[in-house]
């Protein structure tokens, strides 16, 4: 009998990545929540392999009404506002969101008596400030978010733990460091300089391409390392804790736009544009991955310059 899976935000960079990922395993089930007006173009080429419910985890009935039809062995609970920058000048739709979305989530759970297994996706942005002697960070480093996104996701992390504790949910917590491929938005980092770079070989802009701050160090790994560690931390993962999913190695942003730019079919310069300026940035992020690789056997495969043609052929297209 096949396995029934869902993963919540499935038109969203990472869910599509994931469901993608499932048509290749054997005995497994997918479905996927949408909002009505979520953009289907990440998923349109599964959609004879994959079903699709209506369901905004804003809303409690709605969720419950999901859960109750499709009652899945696994979910994973990746809808979510995931942008740092947006959460400035949305911070109510972070907060919303993440936290109450995940709350309706666990709620629902609860109130149907199940027992799925239960993935929810952190971030290393919970981490925020940190001090030079904690790095690599390893998931017992102090929380102190700089974003009020940092803050959602501190909270869903935090409520998720407690329904562990109070209910003994089947549920463990990731916190991804920066992800990165191709599908991705053009506000984060990589895909908004492969964006400005394809409209500029192809002559649909001219300037210097619009760059924020580059002297933040993050660590990065390609989105279809990422989905496979998802799958593995339930498949393998202990109920309960919290694993950091990165490679381990910082790059900085200075870096990745040289990169680019070396790859790049016309000579572009680049200008720092003040509007992609954020009002508090965390200078460096650079997980320690020891924890979740010896619990489940997890290697990043995918290489940082791989992944950066990708994107870049991806906005090429």
């Amino acid at each position: 009998m096949a396995e029934r899976v869902l993963i919540t935000g499935v038109t969203g960079f990472a869910g599509s990545h994931l469901a993608e990922f499932l048509t290749s395993l054997p005995g497994v089930e997918i479905y996927g929540t949408r909002r009505w007006r979520s953009d289907t173009g990440h998923i349109d080429h599964l959609s004879d392999r994959i079903s699709i419910v209506e369901c905004d985890v804003r809303d409690l009935t709605s969720v419950l009404g999901v859960l109750r039809y499709l009652r899945p062995q696994k979910i994973f609970h990746l809808a979510a506002q995931s942008h740092v920058a947006i959460s400035w000048d949305a911070p109510e739709e972070a907060l919303t969101t993440n936290i109450l979305g995940t709350l309706h989530l666990l709620e629902a759970v609860r109130q149907l008596e199940m027992d799925p297994l239960i993935l929810v996706a952190g971030s290393s942005e919970e981490y925020g400030i940190a001090e030079p002697h904690e790095f690599p960070l390893k998931e017992t480093n102090a929380l102190r978010p700089m974003s009020p996104y940092a803050v959602s996701k501190v909270g869903q992390d935090l409520l998720s733990l407690q329904y562990v504790y109070s209910y003994q949910l089947g549920l463990i917590r990731t916190r991804a460091f920066n992800v990165t491929g191709p599908r991705h938005s053009d506000v984060f980092v990589c895909s908004s300089f492969a964006r400005q770079i394809a409209e500029q070989e192809l002559g649909l802009a001219q300037g210097p391409l619009r760059v924020g701050n580059l002297e933040a160090i993050r660590d990065f790994t390609d989105v279809r390392d990422i989905v496979r560690a998802y799958w593995l931390v339930l498949e393998r993962g202990v109920s309960g804790e919290v694993y950091n999913v990165c490679s381990g190695k910082g790059h900085r942003i200075q870096e990745i736009l040289d990169r680019f730019l070396a790859m790049a079919r016309v000579s572009i310069k680049a200008k720092v544009d003040p509007d992609r300026l954020r009002p508090s940035d965390v200078p460096r992020l650079i997980g320690d991955p020891g924890k979740f690789k010896a619990q489940t056997g997890w290697e990043p495969e995918i290489p940082l310059d791989q992944s950066l043609a990708d994107i870049l052929q991806y906005w090429r297209e």
